[in-house]
């Protein structure tokens, strides 16, 4: 069965774009798959790694939806100084030959350069107040990222991801990443057993996760998915973030912690491998094929603002 008579055999608007392309990967290019990792939740959401996706099929299959990424990205303090590789590697790896529309949170627009963008490749810069604590800085981005999507995205874009400035790409990030939800298994947790996950074991604290519960452990420094959904994450963050201020506790991994208590109870439609957000492009490991995004070698206590 040929690509175009498996499309037309699906009706949009009942079924989404991400089983479309799981009906026509199994078509088409049924040998495609890991057998050294798993790529496959138990409820049954795909994890992405290298040579689980065609990645020709399924860029023709969303050219047609002519479809907006939003992504955020947040540069404050000596942050700054990330961004211009963080831009420059994007527009090389990132949604190649799809619309993309950054927005840039800052205290500091002066110091944004002046990255040449491709052809419906847009950057808005906005202005935000200096914090006198990463934490703070960290978990303010949930209220941020849940106003921007209520005041601005609804008629802009169609999904959203949320990125750290500190890394940098080195490989395709495309389409195989959307879904309705989606989060990126941390690269420190993604081969070790849960018990070593670092959730917020207070019973106090609206991020706690008990101790035998947990699937994954999700980094902070990128997430996204739909507009509907992103905006349900950040809106219930928010909130039980302001529940522990207002209790005086803090998570022991601030927003991170909140997200993965979300998405024990929120599980994502979409799992992203230790490819799309590695710790260091320095180091190997046998599992991970292909670095597509990492975070940069810095000296935390020189360009945070406390420690």
């Amino acid at each position: 069965m040929d690509g175009d008579c498996c499309l037309t055999m699906l009706n949009p608007a009942v079924v989404s774009i991400h089983n479309c392309v799981l009906v026509c990967r199994n078509h088409l290019t049924g040998n495609l798959g890991r057998t050294d990792v798993a790529s496959v939740t138990p409820w049954l959401a795909p994890i992405v790694w290298e040579g689980t996706f065609d990645s020709t099929l399924i860029d023709s299959i969303y050219k047609q939806q002519n479809i907006t990424i939003a992504t955020t990205v947040f540069a404050l303090g000596k942050y700054t100084r990330f961004l211009k590789d963080f831009l420059e590697s994007a527009e090389e790896h990132y949604f190649v030959g799809f619309r993309v529309h950054y927005h840039l949170f800052t205290d500091q627009a002066e110091e944004v350069p002046n990255v040449k963008l491709g052809q419906e490749r847009y950057l808005t810069v906005k202005k935000v107040p200096s914090m006198n604590r990463w934490q703070d800085i960290s978990m303010s981005r949930m209220e941020i990222l849940e106003k921007l999507i209520e005041n601005e995205l609804a008629s802009e874009a169609d999904y959203i991801f949320c990125l750290d400035v500190d890394t940098k790409f080195y490989g395709r990030w495309g389409v195989e990443s959307l879904g309705r939800l989606v989060g990126v298994i941390h690269p420190w947790f993604f081969n070790v057993p849960r018990f070593i996950f670092t959730y917020e074991r207070r019973p106090e604290s609206q991020a706690y996760i008990p101790a035998g519960e947990g699937d994954y452990y999700f980094t902070g420094a990128a997430f996204g998915g739909s507009l509907e959904d992103v905006h349900h994450l950040t809106k219930t963050c928010r909130e039980q973030m302001n529940i522990d201020i207002a209790n005086s506790i803090e998570a022991i991994w601030h927003e991170e912690s909140h997200l993965n208590k979300y998405f024990l109870y929120n599980k994502p439609s979409k799992l992203l491998s230790p490819e799309y957000l590695w710790r260091d492009i320095s180091m190997s490991s046998g599992q991970v094929k292909i670095i597509r995004l990492s975070h940069v070698a810095k000296n935390n206590a020189e360009v945070r603002p406390n420690l």
